[in-house]
């Protein structure tokens, strides 16, 4: 497997190749800031390489080995050697839900040989984790599913994806991964600390939050938020909600947006009537600490090696915004856990997919 990665920034223009670039990528991973969407560099990077198939999304900060940028494109090139590639593409609007549409991706797929899938999303248009439930029903049991939702900064306006084309808002994308020689390792864990009592989802709709312990949700989150409020919906990335699923576990919900008509709010995920769910905040340290305990999932399989060839970086845009100036430590955490080998690259995200680790 051969990874090298170009990254362009406008007052830079193109870098230099992190490695030799590979002879006839088949995979280009390419996350582009969303004000770059229509610009000739991603248009000139898609066609460097046409015989690559060209996999990416907008983001909320693109991420190139410990650095960040909000205004630039990362492209990496992938040849691999024993794996090969299978890519399909929907509209949202294709089949009646988030549910079905990920059984459909899921099945749309060759299931034979298929180790891993890579699966983005248009960012504020989906229910994630109804798309994920679909997936899970329709993939192999042994075959996982990492990814993300796409977006565009802490704007909440319009996030697209690309897969084989132009860039394109309103789709879901997914690619399989193919063959005995691929290893893949995952890893997920948060950082948030909770706040306030715990309380109980007393009207809900799918992924639409209306009311918390019998009272209007959205008034109740306000009064939580304080002077945040007044900068809501992109001061609700600070502030997730964590909810606590029936085997005990528990799970963050990134807010998509908020109406102020139903005094209700939209989240990546569903929200669920009879659930229990309690504010979180920021823990600076935690948030790092839950970086590397990711990184260190990752590599908790046997089968993963020691030395990973790369690593596929999704965050939350909440993190970043949290972080600050301090974004990056979670970065070289995660390159220190890592070690010197692995190609890093990823982007910020509205919602992150991955099976669950401890």
């Amino acid at each position: 497997m051969q990874v090298s990665t170009l990254r362009w920034q406008p007052d830079r223009g193109w870098s230099a190749p992190s490695a030799p670039l590979p002879a006839d990528p088949q995979l280009l991973l390419v996350f582009y800031a969303d004000s770059v969407e229509t610009s000739p560099e991603l248009a000139e990077i898609r066609a460097r390489f046409p015989s690559a198939l060209v996999f990416g999304c907008s983001t909320a900060g693109e991420i190139a080995d410990t650095r960040i940028s909000d205004d630039g494109i990362v492209a990496t090139a992938v040849r691999f050697e024993h794996t090969t590639i299978q890519s399909v593409i929907r509209p949202l609007d294709s089949v009646p839900d988030s549910r079905a549409l990920g059984r459909t991706l899921a099945m749309s797929l060759p299931h034979k040989g298929l180790v891993h899938t890579i699966v983005l999303s248009d960012g504020l248009l989906v229910n994630g984790s109804e798309l994920v439930r679909g997936l899970r029903e329709a993939l192999p049991p042994n075959v996982t599913a990492t990814g993300g939702l796409s977006g565009d900064g802490a704007r909440f306006a319009r996030t697209t994806i690309l897969c084989g084309g132009a860039p394109v808002s309103g789709q879901v994308a997914i690619v399989g991964l193919y063959g005995d020689k691929l290893n893949v390792g995952y890893g997920s864990q948060g950082g948030w600390d909770p706040f306030g009592p715990e309380r109980v989802v007393t009207r809900s709709k799918a992924n639409v939050l209306y009311e918390l312990d019998g009272q209007p949700a959205l008034a109740l989150y306000k009064r939580y938020l304080g002077d945040y409020a007044k900068d809501l919906p992109s001061s609700a990335l600070l502030f997730p909600l964590s909810l606590k699923l029936d085997d005990g576990s528990e799970v963050v919900r990134s807010i998509l947006g908020v109406d102020e008509a139903t005094d209700s709010m939209t989240f990546a995920g569903d929200v669920l009537e009879g659930q229990q769910v309690r504010l979180m905040m920021a823990n600076f340290d935690r948030l790092v600490d839950g970086a590397v305990g990711a990184a260190r999932n990752t590599q908790s399989d046997a089968a993963v090696p020691a030395s990973p060839t790369l690593a596929l970086l999704v965050s939350c845009v909440g993190r970043k915004i949290v972080l600050s100036q301090r974004a990056e430590d979670e970065l070289e955490a995660v390159r220190t856990t890592l070690g010197a080998a692995p190609e890093m690259v990823g982007f910020y995200s509205y919602g992150e997919i991955s099976p669950f680790s401890a």
